[in-house]
């Protein structure tokens, strides 16, 4: 069940669009903020209130790489995998993340304080290879400069 104030904020979108199914991912987005993550109850009670499916609601969530469908830590890392990342040294950066964190792309650290994932683009080429952690890009990194950027997230 949305939370009043989830459904607010929901109701505050809606009014900046003709069509409900517009406000998809703000709503997710939303209750992602609220919650953390969009569970499938979740997905199921945004669809109701939106008047959508849930499997197209689904479908939108699934798409959209910034809505995690399952638990994340505290702190979520996105790696940026494109071209200009892999270049510049994604590979060496991916794997001292894997090793400090002691986790795989994907997962979450064991004390639910990092989630690792990769991603397609963060749009900051020039400064490959990136990462952002809750919102905040970094580039130019590189295995040492991750090492001091993960301890401002303890």
């Amino acid at each position: 069940m949305l939370s009043p104030e989830e459904r607010k904020e929901i109701e505050a979108e809606l009014a900046h669009y003709p069509h409900k199914s517009a406000v998809s991912i703000d709503a997710m987005k939303i209750v992602q903020k609220h919650r953390g993550w969009v569970s499938d109850e979740s997905i199921r009670d945004i669809a109701d209130f939106l008047e959508i499916s849930p499997d197209e609601l689904d479908g939108v969530a699934t798409f959209y790489n910034l809505i995690y469908r399952k638990p994340v830590g505290r702190h979520v890392i996105l790696v940026c995998n494109s071209v200009s990342c892999w270049i510049m040294g994604y590979e060496d950066l991916r794997e001292r993340l894997c090793e400090r964190l002691g986790i795989k792309l994907g997962e979450t650290t064991v004390d639910g304080r990092f989630t690792l994932l990769p991603i397609v683009c963060l749009g900051a080429c020039d400064h490959a290879p990136v990462l952002m952690v809750n919102g905040d890009l970094h580039s130019g990194v590189g295995p040492d400069s991750a090492e001091r950027i993960l301890e401002k997230y303890r």
